[in-house]
């Protein structure tokens, strides 16, 4: 089972984290608006200048390939990215339970995806990315768009597939009382140091 693993990550807004994320763990990450969340997420997915190292399990994220990487260890932004036209173009493979799951109509992958409203790229976003297989989860604040039966909804089925698939997760949040709900372990970024609370 898939651990993730930090070693002196650091980048200009943060001092080296050293972190493990065991298997279907949840590791939730706060801080202020620009404290560098977002960023923490993007150097572990080798999308920022950075320094230290991640592993998966035994493996260094430098012995792959940058895309073979971001499919194992894959980031969920905050605004998820659209390039077909419809929404099908844009799985790997159907989801139909997912789907039903939060709360959408057997024929949404049809859907065109410029009639999408922001919660409904956000929620279509995780399943797309669970979709891949991915080995560990970083998610961008995941309910942004979303009120609270839908955020509800959201945690719940992430939480399972979470466990089902023995993912190690970091997610970003700002609600304290979702990272009771979602969240083994917090840490609150203040002064560029990611500390425990």
């Amino acid at each position: 089972m898939p651990q993730l693993q930090l070693r002196g990550l650091g980048n200009a807004l943060l001092e080296a984290v050293d972190l493990t994320v065991g298997p279907g763990r949840v590791v939730c990450v706060s801080g202020p608006s620009g404290s560098g969340k977002s960023r923490l997420l993007r150097a572990i997915a080798d999308l920022e200048p950075h320094e230290g190292a991640v592993c998966l399990d035994e493996t260094d994220r430098s012995s792959l390939p940058a895309h073979v990487w971001r499919a194992r260890v894959m980031l969920v932004p905050a605004e998820s990215q659209w390039w077909g036209e419809t929404v099908s173009e844009h799985f790997v493979q159907p989801m139909p339970q997912a789907l039903k799951a939060l709360g959408f109509e057997p024929d949404a992958a049809s859907w065109m995806v410029s009639r999408l409203s922001s919660g409904e790229k956000q929620r279509l976003a995780l399943i797309r990315a669970l979709a891949c297989e991915p080995q560990a989860l970083l998610l961008d604040e995941p309910t942004a768009n979303l009120d609270d039966a839908g955020s509800r909804t959201v945690e719940d089925w992430l939480l399972a597939e979470v466990r089902r698939r023995s993912l190690p997760v970091l997610w970003v949040a700002h609600d304290s009382a979702q990272i009771k709900r979602v969240g083994d372990r917090h840490f609150h970024i203040r002064a560029g140091r990611l500390e425990s609370t």
